[in-house]
């Protein structure tokens, strides 16, 4: 009786140690929901052949990109900016097109770096200051475009004095007798792009109205629209494709599509655009449509104006889900860049092009996951276009973004899992988690509740396009995050762009690389 008694014991506590020992490891990584199983698709990754491999292939691919190094300048000049495009945006996207082992398009580009976002004000930048950084080489104040950080945010006039403002890598080109261009999904007097050609301590005065509620006066305090069409570098922009037409017609005057516009000085910057190519008698095309664009002759066109949109263009996945055919009346990034080079081309001297995938951004602000990431897909198919279109031997491509967000990849999903979904375990609360969530943002309020603390989710939740992802703090709109942003070249003195430096340092390697601005008489 003793010896069983004792054996039993034994038994129990054996159980015990073995129970505490699964709920630790449950504690520490979930519990699991399904019992993994070697997918089919990566029985080539159970060989250790595979990875020694992989290795000798990358090492090979980085001893030919420095056998191949560009010893010429770079003609032109393509800087595609991923508004908001995190590292972790980037992770998420090769899962969307396929699997974690894939590449984006552009993480094939054989040098790549990291950047530095900062403000000189803040540690978390806005797409305002940093605009100024890796287009004109400064760093300034949260909000500014454009100018140093002598200039405060609201002020009337410091951003008009001339010591003050910083140019462009766009007006460096056009100096160097190159012409210049921008393509962006938001409006075009949006921040990413108002930083090649607009000097101005508001990010948000895109139009005469912004700045008279601020209680500036409009005609000292000149708007980003108007610069736009009434300045130096903005009148000899060769191509700018967009949205934002409310920002060029007065209220009272209405779109092509019936919406009104928000400026109160009773101007039409459409027809003053158009005004002053004609009195170029230079060939100038203004359209407003994916049609329109399409029979614009391009081969033959010096100056292309066209603003897609009332306000910012759709996200791209909601150009091909949207029930009114959106896809067939916007254009997509990648068509908006294919429009821009085919009459940049036309100057022999050369051109710098500007290309903004801005809804990655305003996705990830609302814990859109799933948006960023198909916008994220779409940006990678333009730089894909671009590089197709042009040549390695004289064309420099840069792909980086301004900041990053504060979405995170969670749990430990299996390799099969959609990106998009659920964590392949509960958490302690005995509920499943999303793999994507974000710190911030307005997910919070789909994610809590006073009563039942987190809200039950399933996957078939995740799998609507409109569906928002958890958010840990409650906020209207997600922040940025702080972190480093990659940075990725290709083409001449594309081997600049490696290491960690300063955002600033983005554009003096494109003027370096093309000779140009404070290069100018610098030979490759």
């Amino acid at each position: 009786m003793g010896q069983s008694y004792g054996l039993f014991r034994l038994l129990l506590v054996s159980f015990l140690v073995l129970a505490v020992a699964k709920a630790e490891k449950d504690r520490q990584h979930g519990r699991t929901l399904s019992r993994p199983t070697p997918a089919v698709k990566f029985e080539k990754e159970t060989l250790s052949s595979y990875w020694r491999e992989d290795a000798q292939k990358t090492l090979a691919d980085k001893l030919d990109a420095l056998a191949q190094l560009k010893k010429q300048g770079a003609k032109n000049v393509i800087l595609f900016l991923g508004d908001g495009m995190s590292i972790h945006t980037i992770t998420a996207t090769r899962n969307l097109l396929g699997d974690s082992s894939e590449k984006v398009y552009f993480e094939k580009f054989p040098y790549t770096g990291l950047s530095k976002t900062y403000c000189v004000n803040r540690q978390v930048a806005d797409s305002a200051c940093t605009s100024t950084a890796y287009l004109g080489g400064v760093k300034g104040n949260y909000g500014t475009i454009g100018v140093n950080a002598n200039v405060s945010r609201y002020d009337c006039n410091a951003a008009y004095v001339e010591q003050n403002q910083v140019d462009s890598i766009a007006k460096w080109a056009q100096d160097a007798g190159k012409d210049a261009g921008i393509v962006t999904s938001a409006r075009v007097t949006h921040a990413s792009p108002a930083g090649a050609y607009a000097h101005i301590s508001d990010r948000n005065w895109e139009n005469d109205a912004e700045v008279k509620a601020q209680g500036c006066d409009p005609e000292i305090s000149i708007d980003i629209a108007r610069q736009l069409v009434e300045w130096e570098v903005g009148k000899k922009l060769k191509v700018i494709l967009g949205g934002g037409r409310q920002m060029f017609l007065n209220e009272t005057v209405r779109d092509e599509v019936g919406h009104p516009g928000y400026r109160q000085d009773g101007r039409n910057l459409i027809k003053d655009w158009l005004a002053d190519k004609q009195a170029q008698n230079a060939s100038a095309s203004y359209v407003w449509s994916r049609k329109g664009l399409t029979e614009v002759d391009l081969d033959n066109t010096d100056y292309l104006l066209g603003l897609f949109a009332n306000g910012h263009l759709p996200y791209d996945g909601d150009r091909e889900r949207s029930p009114k055919n959106s896809h067939l009346a916007d254009p997509s990034l990648t068509e908006l860049t294919e429009a821009a080079l085919k009459v940049l081309r036309r100057n022999e001297e050369g051109y710098f092009l500007f290309v903004e995938g801005a809804r990655i951004d305003m996705a990830h602000h609302s814990n859109y996951a799933r948006r960023s990431l198909e916008d994220t897909a779409e940006f990678a198919r333009a730089i894909q276009k671009a590089r197709e279109m042009t040549d390695v031997e004289d064309t420099l491509i840069v792909v980086t973004s301004d900041h990053s967000h504060v979405m995170t990849i969670n749990g430990y999903p299996l390799r099969e899992q959609e990106i998009t979904g659920l964590a392949n375990s509960l958490a302690d609360d005995e509920r499943p988690y999303n793999i994507l969530s974000y710190a911030n943002g307005p997910g919070y309020e789909g994610t809590y509740t006073k009563a039942d603390g987190r809200k039950p989710i399933s996957q078939k939740h995740t799998e609507n396009p409109m569906f928002v992802n958890p958010a840990m703090v409650p906020l209207n709109a997600d922040t940025h995050g702080g972190d480093d942003v990659a940075v990725f070249a290709s083409g001449p003195f594309a081997q600049y762009f490696s290491g960690n430096y300063e955002q600033t340092n983005i554009p003096a390697m494109m003027a370096r690389a093309a000779a140009i601005g404070p290069f100018a008489n610098v030979q490759p």
